[in-house]
């Protein structure tokens, strides 16, 4: 029989992690513009409908199918979930050995993990990209990055990097912060700058929406990182309790950062670096002790900070919503500081982080990891984007005279406060 309380447990996350998509769009809506509220926010809840459909199709086969042999896929064997509901029935005869729940429930929340992911990059690129654009992106994004990445960490003993080089990551780190933020950044430099960007200042147009959309994914991150143990045990509370100490401690950490740099602790801030804290803890979130997930917490906000307040506008590209300084650049902080912190008798791979062993193999592991995921993405990324300009006649971006007048009239024909008559901001 399965383990009534396993199952449970991940029919649960599953839910908590699907939460996380709008709550994301209420983040990205409350950052963004007034007069581009909608169009933000609807890249959010499109990718539901665009992803929930590639996923079925192909993007959990290309996987999680197959027989494990390779090191770069998963397999064809399971498109459109071909045989999903016979496994259901075979399992439920003869629950396979070491199998806790029913795998139909894994579809649900990998699902889950791929939705965030690709609403993630929608922020590098919010009141300026063309909408169908967007979604063809996402489409093939999906499919021909996500997937194949998720089978290279996650895939078993034979996978590239999960298995053959040995990193480790507990949620997503690689799978989902570097991967969706690195993507934003490329799709920025490709879009080019917003009309005003380094003229004018920027400022989010509904901050309690920014506070509930960040209510929200705190909320969904248990079921991400605590449904990543796979099983309700001792690992499942240790990921719960490192979530919430990692984002108070990311929290607390920008709100000092901003006073000290602004003299102005403020709300956005505060949300900010509660994101920051669950990112950086994500690859980490079951292999380290609750005192390394506070010290990672405390660690992230200040370089997540400078990579939004300082690093952008050195180099002047415009991140419309941070999706690079906050998902990617704490996504990679994360991935190093796991092979640091790492409890040795916790790693996958039986090799221990830096303060335990003295020893730089994970740490050493953890970091080709990284550089073959940015590698790897970013090749995938310059060739998906050529193919979405082929398919757009070279125009990924909307007209001057769209922009100028908000994407939320000018693409959608809505307003999010059509009595509001007070200036733009």
């Amino acid at each position: 029989m399965y383990d009534s309380g396993s199952t449970a447990f991940m029919l649960v996350s599953a839910m908590l992690v699907l939460f996380m998509t709008p709550g994301l769009a209420f983040f990205y809506g409350g950052l963004s513009r007034r007069k581009n509220v909608v169009n933000t926010m609807l890249m959010s809840f499109a990718v539901i409908g665009i992803v929930g459909l590639t996923w079925v199709l192909a993007g959990w086969s290309l996987a999680y199918g197959g027989d494990g042999a390779s090191p770069f896929i998963g397999g064809f064997d399971q498109l459109g979930l071909a045989g999903i509901v016979q496994t259901m029935l075979d399992e439920a005869a003869a629950v396979p050995d070491g199998t806790t729940y029913p795998t139909i429930i894994d579809v649900t929340f990998q699902m889950a993990f791929a939705l965030i992911t690709c609403a993630i990059i929608t922020g590098s690129v919010a009141g300026r990209m063309r909408f169908g654009a967007v979604a063809a992106f996402v489409a093939l994004w999906s499919l021909v990055v996500y997937a194949p990445l998720a089978h290279m960490v996650w895939g078993g003993n034979n996978s590239l990097i999960g298995g053959i080089i040995g990193a480790l990551d507990f949620a997503g780190g690689d799978v989902v912060h570097i991967s969706s933020g690195l993507t934003g950044l490329i799709l920025c430099l490709f879009l080019g700058k917003r009309k005003g960007f380094g003229l004018k200042t920027y400022r989010p147009h509904n901050v309690p929406f920014v506070a509930l959309g960040a209510g929200l994914l705190w909320l969904g991150w248990f079921g991400f990182n605590g449904g990543s143990a796979f099983a309700a045990d001792g690992i499942a509370g240790l990921a719960v309790l490192n979530t919430v100490v990692s984002s108070a401690a990311g929290l607390a950490s920008w709100l000092i950062v901003e006073r000290v740099k602004t003299g102005s602790p403020t709300l956005v801030g505060a949300c900010t670096g509660l994101v920051a804290g669950l990112v950086v803890v994500t690859p980490s979130a079951g292999f380290v002790e609750p005192w390394a997930a506070v010290i990672m917490g405390l660690v992230v906000s200040p370089v997540c900070y400078f990579a939004i307040s300082h690093l952008k506008t050195r180099l002047g590209y415009d991140d419309a919503l941070d999706a690079f300084g906050c998902h990617g650049i704490g996504g990679i902080l994360g991935g190093i500081l796991t092979g640091i912190f790492c409890v040795p008798e916790l790693s996958w791979t039986g090799h221990g982080g830096l303060v335990y062993t003295g020893d730089f193999s994970l740490l050493g592991s953890q970091i080709l990891g990284i550089v073959v995921t940015v590698a790897l993405v970013a090749v995938l990324d310059l060739v998906i984007i050529a193919v979405v300009r082929a398919l757009f006649h070279g125009h990924l971006r909307v007209s001057a005279s769209e922009e100028a007048l908000g994407l939320d009239v000018a693409v959608h024909g809505e307003s999010a406060y059509p009595a509001y008559t007070g200036l733009d901001s």
